[in-house]
């Protein structure tokens, strides 16, 4: 299946609280931070949410 790898680019500071809760579930914790996950809608669903604050690149 494939994987996304998903890398916070900006801080969070000054962002919606709810912003910071999904970068958090995400499993980020700041500038630069990179996690795996799988492609599923969720996933897809909680990016799209704070799509401003990170880069994704598909990974096989």
């Amino acid at each position: 299946m494939a994987q996304l790898r998903i890398t916070q680019t900006k801080s969070y500071i000054g962002s919606k609280q709810n912003h910071r809760d999904t970068l958090r579930s995400l499993g980020l914790k700041g500038i630069n931070d990179v996690v795996v996950k799988e492609d599923r809608p969720e996933f897809r669903g909680m990016v799209r949410h704070v799509r401003h604050l990170v880069t994704v690149e598909e990974v096989d």
